[in-house]
């Protein structure tokens, strides 16, 4: 399974890049832009009883400690069932466009720890704070984690990665204005050569910024975009944003910031 190692951290920025440009076009040929499971079919997502979200929070001010974290919530009454947060050290270097080799291992090793401890709870669909095919290269976080761990993954952002003539300026708020009259209405992202890289959703009625949906791996933009909308009792998807305000998560980081 091609991923970053801590060997391809510690090499010389060049040659860093070259392993992630070839391991990254390796992991991009197994992407799966379409529904494969049974319940992404189904009109209420019958089937569907455990959603999980991710993300790596960083201690203020210090760009090498996180909070890897992954929480599996009910579906659909999005409660928690399970939580995991680890303090890691990130020290990967960032390059822009592999954001992923820096933080996607704590990401997969959280969901390992979860299938090893408890199988029973495993999320069935992942959202992952970032984007999918909606990237610079074609392959962000949401596409590598899927592809790592083998599960359907939904790139939920809050802003709009400007990439292939996709632009926040005066036309793409206009089109907020126009089209996001409602919550669950949404607009594709069509880029400069013609395909449809994502989707802007109004998530919650009461807000009138949208999130950017993209696909990462397992499953179409459009069940993509409906699930979204129906983990969101907010502008940000539950399982998303009990990861940002988990007690253990808000614990783990302050702590560490008071030892700093």
């Amino acid at each position: 399974m091609a991923t970053a190692t801590e060997g391809e951290a510690r090499l010389p920025k060049d040659e860093t890049l070259r392993c992630w440009e070839r391991d990254q076009a390796q992991l991009k040929a197994d992407v799966v832009e379409e529904d494969t499971e049974e319940w992404q079919s189904n009109p209420s997502f019958s089937g569907l009883e455990r959603v999980g979200g991710v993300d790596l929070s960083y201690v203020k001010g210090d760009d090498t400690s996180a909070c890897a974290s992954l929480v599996v919530l009910s579906y659909p009454d999005l409660e928690v069932l399970y939580e995991d947060c680890r303090m890691v050290v990130v020290d990967a270097p960032y390059v822009a466009g592999f954001l992923a080799f820096r933080e996607a291992p704590f990401l997969v090793e959280a969901v390992q720890r979860l299938e090893e401890h408890q199988p029973g709870l495993r999320p069935q669909v992942l959202l992952a704070d970032g984007n999918g095919i909606l990237h610079h290269r074609g392959f962000g976080i949401a596409c590598h984690l899927g592809v790592l761990t083998g599960l359907p993954c939904i790139g939920v952002a809050k802003n709009l990665l400007q990439v292939d003539g996709l632009a926040n300026n005066e036309l793409h708020k206009e089109q907020i204005q126009d089209l996001l009259q409602a919550g669950g209405d949404t607009f594709p992202l069509l880029s400069t050569s013609g395909r449809i890289l994502g989707m802007a959703l109004r998530s919650y009625a009461k807000s009138t910024k949208p999130v950017y949906i993209s696909v990462g791996h397992k499953m179409s933009l459009q069940s993509a975009t409906r699930l979204v909308h129906t983990c969101c009792k907010y502008r940000v998807p539950e399982p998303i944003r009990q990861v940002h305000t988990s007690s253990a998560v808000r614990t783990a980081l302050s702590t560490a910031l008071g030892t700093k």
